[in-house]
């Protein structure tokens, strides 16, 4: 079985579910954010919007060593430009699925800090733990939104505020 269209399917269910999430971020709450501990809407979607950019560079490397690759996000200002850079890092990670060859899926790549390994997986593997991260990081948004009273898209089925799905 190859794994190639399965992740592209995926990712494609995925692309949907962030987008509708990404759609309801509110420009004027940018910098709120629900705890002191919590990433504020601007960092929290801004990284929602560049993870599928982390497709093409697990294709293309190795590894990350965050201590030799600092991270500079991107300067978002409000929800057009969220969407804008959303739908180009959903381009450049469907164009790295969609020419990547099966045995390159297989082979190890390394998520680290210097020597403090996190992960050390095959690239498949690590292209579903991205996928993951998605959820993940689009499930604490739908908290912030439902804080800010702002309506929640149906992902998997409906949504309190979207019976109709």
């Amino acid at each position: 079985m190859e794994l190639t269209p399965l992740l592209l399917k995926e990712f494609a269910q995925e692309a949907l579910t962030t987008r509708k999430m990404l759609e309801r971020v509110p420009g004027n709450n940018f910098d709120w954010q629900p705890h002191p501990k919590s990433m504020s809407i601007r960092q929290l979607t801004t990284h929602i919007a560049e993870l599928p950019t982390w497709i093409p560079l697990v294709l293309n490397t190795d590894e990350l060593d965050f201590a030799s690759s600092p991270y500079t996000p991107q300067d978002i200002k409000d929800t057009p430009g969220l969407l804008e850079f959303f739908e180009k890092s959903l381009a450049e990670g469907s164009s790295a699925l969609q020419t990547a060859n099966e045995e390159q899926l297989h082979d190890i790549w390394v998520l680290r800090n210097g020597e403090e390994i996190y992960s050390k997986t095959s690239k498949a593997e690590f292209i579903r733990i991205t996928f993951s991260q998605i959820i993940h990081h689009r499930a604490q948004l739908g908290v912030s939104l439902r804080l800010l009273n702002i309506p929640i898209p149906g992902s998997y089925g409906p949504s309190a505020d979207d019976p109709n799905f």
